[in-house]
């Protein structure tokens, strides 16, 4: 009797910070993705609150190792921080990361995953969104802590972002100047300032989608179509390569 293969199922791996942790929620970005690719590939939430580009560099070896990306197959992953390394140093030394460091941080990032067989053209940056600080100052307020982000210096951030994905040669989705096109309002697109809304999860998942794509559509779907299984012999078809 002839021993029956596992299932290898593709990864999309989501690597970031909280907006990456919370993309799972009901309407998240996350969630929308690995709908889009039910039975096509598994979606991977590694989304880490509060971490930063140096933090993220310190755990990526322990969230993807040589092991992992070949037995996993590892179809494409996204790089989301930027968020809290832009915070500023003399409001919240913490999380603040210089922006030379973040730049550095990214590019490290790119050349691990290809040290474990993840090539560039499989990763996609995403830049931190544009903040709005009257919303955001009033939730620091509420901890006990002034304003400790600008708009002006995440986007300054962003444009690092976008630098440094070039450079290594991966996809980047843009989000801060996305979200601030012809001048549009984006406070829709947060929840409290810095956090995406569901339309900001929506505008997320969209434009992601039409980077991800790419990497993604040549996947098979997996196991058969269930009317196109014979129901006298179903192993036929359920157990064959």
């Amino acid at each position: 009797m002839s021993k029956i293969k596992n299932i290898i199922w593709p990864q999309v791996i989501l690597f970031g910070d909280s907006i990456t942790q919370f993309s799972f929620q009901p309407n998240g970005w996350g969630s929308e993705i690995a709908n889009q690719l039910a039975r096509k590939c598994d979606v991977v939430n590694r989304g880490l609150s509060g971490y930063n580009s140096r933090w993220a560099k310190i755990v990526l070896p322990r969230l993807i190792s040589k092991d992992s990306a070949s037995s996993n197959h590892i179809a494409a992953v996204t790089v989301f921080f930027g968020a809290n390394d832009c915070a500023l140093e003399d409001k919240n030394p913490q999380q603040h990361i210089p922006l030379q460091e973040y730049s550095e941080n990214l590019k490290d990032i790119v050349k691990h995953l290809g040290s474990v067989g993840v090539s560039a053209d499989k990763v996609i940056f995403i830049t931190p969104p544009p903040l709005h600080e009257p919303a955001w100052e009033k939730e620091c307020v509420l901890k006990g802590s002034a304003l400790n982000r600008l708009n002006s210096v995440a986007g300054q951030y962003a444009q690092a972002c976008v630098q440094a994905a070039g450079q290594c040669g991966a996809d980047v989705l843009d989000l801060w100047t996305l979200m601030q096109k012809d001048g549009q309002d984006f406070t829709g697109y947060l929840s409290d300032g810095l956090h995406l809304s569901e339309k900001g999860n929506q505008f997320v998942s969209q434009h992601l989608w039409t980077l991800l794509k790419s990497r993604v559509e040549h996947l098979p779907f997996i196991l058969p179509y269930w009317g196109d299984v014979d129901p006298k012999q179903p192993e036929s078809g359920l157990l064959c390569d």
